[in-house]
């Protein structure tokens, strides 16, 4: 089942004509979130095609500007366009203060239940968790209240064996949810056939763990451990570490070190300063300590 992480945009602080500010775009068995809505998200969502009355969960990641600006006009376009389905959105509790006021500032009353889930950034919690996927909280160092996200597959159901399926049994269509999901199979004679001969192990649960705006923060190592996917801020390179500290935020080695220290699979970088017109230099200063890291670049898509 497909788990795509789409950036929409990759810079910090202000768009620039090249990137856009943090969004993410994050599609786990077809149900599709958004982490962070920066400026310009709804064009960005627009020209990766996607059809956004789909996105169900909205987290924001913290009240900077270039994170949420764009949430209130992507929640008017879904109720000009005659959304009825709930949309949950998860947040620090002042971000439901800021979209109650932009509404009944506006006269706007929601055609669709907007459902708030105030989080706390000060604690790693599991604040989603379903038959699809499980999202847990990871707090950050920044210069106001921050998380990130960590996105985990749920169980992963059983795959049932090709030679089985080309055995000759008859088996119901029904029946074949019931075999993924650990049961032995009874045919129509009554003869048994176990499960784990019939069937292989499913693939381990993917993981992809988003850590915008933060310092360098070693606590958050245990939490985001052998993730298959690392987003991590470089919003500069090392000889603006003194900027980097002064501002809360992570230079690429930094965003490798981390990588490396929780032993991820892959490590996509982003968030950054647009002083830097090329990126390379800071793709070369992180895979000098991860080897496995690629420049994250608005439009991207990756596969989990």
């Amino acid at each position: 089942m497909p788990f795509y992480v789409t950036i929409l945009g990759s810079g910090a602080a202000i768009p620039t004509t090249d990137r856009n500010p943090t969004a993410h775009l994050v599609d786990v068995r077809n149900r599709l979130m958004l982490l962070d809505c920066g400026e310009g998200t709804q064009m960005q969502l627009r020209r990766s095609g996607v059809r956004i009355q789909r996105i169900s969960h909205i987290f924001i990641s913290h009240l900077h500007g270039d994170h949420y600006f764009g949430l209130i006009g992507l929640i008017n376009t879904m109720h000009l366009l005659g959304r009825t389905k709930e949309l949950h959105l998860f947040g620090v509790k002042q971000l439901k203060q800021l979209i109650d006021l932009q509404l009944e500032l506006s006269r706007t009353t929601l055609a669709y239940p907007l459902i708030f889930h105030p989080v706390n950034p000060e604690i790693s919690e599991i604040i989603l968790d379903d038959e699809v996927l499980k999202v847990t909280t990871i707090p950050l160092n920044h210069r106001v209240p921050t998380c990130g996200f960590l996105i985990t597959e749920s169980s992963v159901l059983r795959r049932v064996r090709k030679d089985f399926v080309k055995s000759g049994v008859n088996i119901p269509i029904a029946e074949y949810e019931k075999i993924r999901r650990g049961e032995d199979f009874i045919d129509e004679q009554g003869n048994v056939f176990l499960n784990h001969l019939i069937t292989d192990d499913p693939a381990p649960p993917k993981s992809y763990a988003y850590c915008t705006d933060t310092a360098y923060f070693e606590p958050i190592i245990p939490i985001i451990k052998n993730c298959d996917l690392l987003y991590h801020e470089a919003t500069f390179m090392e000889d603006k570490a003194a900027d980097a500290r002064a501002k809360f935020h992570s230079t690429a080695r930094e965003a490798a070190t981390i990588a490396l220290k929780a032993g991820v699979k892959k490590l996509v970088i982003g968030h950054y300063s647009a002083r830097y017109k090329e990126l390379e230099s800071l793709l070369d200063e992180a895979r000098a300590v991860f080897p496995e890291t690629m420049l994250g670049d608005d439009g991207m898509k990756i596969e989990v």
